[in-house]
């Protein structure tokens, strides 16, 4: 991670009068930032279909917390721990993804192109990869210099809809994004037996290696509704999977959404949309 490092150490030279998100950001200065940005996500797609999980969670851990400034990539030290390491964010994975694109980029077009920006664009084309919806995105964010460690508060897994939701709502963001967003949790009581004894196997009780578990148990590899329709039949893996179908409020958008691939896939854009909005920096900050 020196690359990401150094390239987030400066700030980004970036032409005069254009300050603000606009899709095509690049078009004049970087022409070929978005197509290497997808070359270098179709190639390990190929060889591994689930950094479209990883690039998710990335752009999620990256833009609830600070905002969309890149700040998840900032290398920590002994003498400033900052919220790359920090626990929340120890399962996040993909940053070479990020590295190998950033490189290539800095190769044609020197401080032009920040890293927020190659996040955001690796995870859309993820997504479509994956089956996704094709959304645009505007680009011309700038890289933050600041990422700490105590800043690191996503919402829990053991959080109820109801703290969620405010966690949301503090960014922005309705109780329909929210559903259609959230992904982090634990293991429910509520859970189908059949799935609970899947998991023992699984996992096992005192394994020394470190399992992991599709949270998606039909399609994981797939961006589609099926989620839904998994976590109304019981067999959702995190506890505020199941907490989403009973709650009142949330309920009815959860069977919604099990029922209607499209207006799931309409919804995820959207939502994706404006989660690569929050927070960003532009113009002369960062």
């Amino acid at each position: 991670m020196k690359m990401i490092t150094i390239f987030l150490g400066f700030v980004f030279l970036l032409p005069l009068g254009l300050g603000n998100l606009k899709v095509g950001f690049y078009n004049s200065t970087c022409p070929r930032a978005e197509s290497i940005v997808h070359q270098v996500v179709q190639s390990r797609f190929q060889a591994d279909r689930s950094i479209t999980t990883a690039l998710l969670c990335m752009h999620f851990h990256e833009c609830f917390v600070r905002g969309c400034d890149a700040s998840i990539l900032i290398d920590s030290t002994d003498s400033n721990p900052l919220k790359k390491p920090a626990a929340p964010n120890l399962t996040v994975r993909g940053f070479e993804i990020i590295d190998e694109a950033k490189k290539i980029i800095e190769a044609s077009c020197p401080s032009m192109v920040s890293c927020a920006d190659i996040i955001t664009l690796a995870t859309r084309y993820a997504v479509f990869l994956a089956g996704g919806p094709s959304y645009d995105v505007a680009t011309g964010r700038r890289d933050g210099i600041i990422s700490a460690r105590d800043e690191v508060n996503l919402p829990g897994p053991t959080f109820s809809v109801s703290q969620a939701q405010r966690a949301f709502a503090a960014k922005g963001f309705t109780l329909t994004e929210m559903v259609t967003l959230l992904g982090t949790g634990a293991p429910d009581r509520s859970m189908d037996p059949s799935l609970i004894m899947k998991l023992k196997v699984t996992c096992g009780a005192s394994s020394s290696s470190d399992p992991t578990v599709s949270l998606d148990q039909s399609t994981p590899s797939i961006v589609d509704n099926k989620f839904y329709s998994e976590i109304l039949a019981k067999r959702g893996i995190l506890q505020i999977d199941q907490e989403l179908t009973v709650d009142k409020s949330s309920m009815a958008i959860v069977a919604k959404f099990g029922l209607d691939a499209n207006g799931i896939r309409q919804s995820f854009a959207n939502a994706m949309v404006k989660m690569s909005n929050v927070g960003v920096l532009t113009g002369n900050a960062g």
